[in-house]
């Protein structure tokens, strides 16, 4: 009888531990990098259209986007342009691939660009450094006066890049 009992404790102890394994690979987060939001054959460096007023206009504001990452839990790189928050918590901004776009060079395509929003908002150091952001990305896009933009992302965390 006691034997039956240890092989029913290690045989219960595997199931659960299987299971766990399982839930925790379900929460995996994919690490996503600016080429992977460009689909495949797109041209991001065609010739920008040109405005003759003197302002920066984007360089491809319909660009098409990656659709395999909609809806999927990703940790992306970049750097922020603030949107929205106050002195000391950010709740909504641009995550760009390169410091100074949208703000003093014209926006990079629309799918090289994502609008992200922390709820509670989050505290950003120094726009000067790159991070890491972590949360849910949608291919709803979002229209701002700066930029039009091809991904949002449900922020969760951020971290140094």
């Amino acid at each position: 009888m006691r034997n039956l009992r240890v092989k029913f404790i290690v045989v219960l102890s595997t199931l659960l531990l299987a299971l766990a394994c399982k839930g925790a690979a379900a929460e995996t987060v994919l690490e996503v990098y600016w080429e992977d939001l460009v689909p495949e054959g797109f041209n991001e460096l065609a010739p920008p259209s040109v405005q003759h007023n003197g302002e920066m206009s984007q360089l491809q504001p319909d660009a098409p986007v990656v659709d395999a990452y909609d809806g999927k839990r990703v940790k992306i790189p970049g750097f922020v342009v603030p949107l929205e928050g106050t002195e000391t918590l950010t709740t909504e901004f641009l995550l760009v691939p390169y410091f100074g776009a949208c703000i003093h060079v014209p926006p990079p395509p629309s799918n090289q660009i994502v609008y992200v929003k922390f709820e509670k908002g989050i505290p950003i150091d120094n726009i000067y450094d790159a991070i890491w952001v972590t949360g849910t990305l949608s291919t709803d896009g979002w229209q701002g006066d700066i930029a039009s933009v091809g991904y949002r992302l449900s922020g969760e965390s951020i971290e140094m890049f």
